[in-house]
């Protein structure tokens, strides 16, 4: 059975900067968790970040891929540093889809760790700019596949793709 990593925030955990949730209904997500497929992880909490937390951006609007390159930083909004929690945390997460044989993951969008499609772009004012977060771009370098929870539909037809 192929499994899945899922943000643990869309399983229901608290774990996200507010200390809330954002627990998705998708079926699929539902059926996958039933089957036990799913293996929910949080980057941020696993790279050392509290519960809550300050929100973070990567700084410049830029991409994770950055962050990863040394070309940018993760900050909060009073300019504390949080890029080595953010590396951490996304190496966490190749670790622990490696250990599983995992190819897909369905993360949290607009996330500074999980966007796929888009984070924000670094002035706190609540603006999203094209890029993926610094587990996303992590997890894509080494050829897991990362999808939105708006996209479930389209991470079970590319899980059915790769057989049994």
């Amino acid at each position: 059975m192929e499994r899945v990593l899922v943000s643990a925030c869309l399983m229901g955990r608290r774990v996200r900067y507010d200390g809330g949730a954002k627990t998705s209904a998708d079926a699929r997500l539902a059926a996958w968790r039933e089957e036990g497929r799913l293996v929910p992880f949080c980057p941020e909490v696993e790279g050392g970040l509290p519960t809550p937390r300050p929100a973070a951006e990567i700084e410049g609007g830029v991409s994770g891929a950055a962050v990863l390159s040394g070309a940018a930083r993760v900050l909060t909004a009073d300019g504390s540093d949080v890029t080595a929690e953010f590396l951490a945390g996304a190496r966490s997460a190749l670790a622990v889809a490696r250990s599983f044989g995992i190819r897909v993951a369905v993360l949290k969008e607009g996330s500074p760790s999980c966007g796929s499609l888009t984070v924000y772009d670094g002035t706190f004012r609540g603006r999203r700019t094209p890029g993926q977060g610094v587990t996303t771009a992590l997890l894509e370098l080494n050829g897991i596949r990362v999808f939105t929870e708006d996209h479930v539909a389209e991470a079970d037809a590319y899980l059915r793709t790769l057989g049994p």
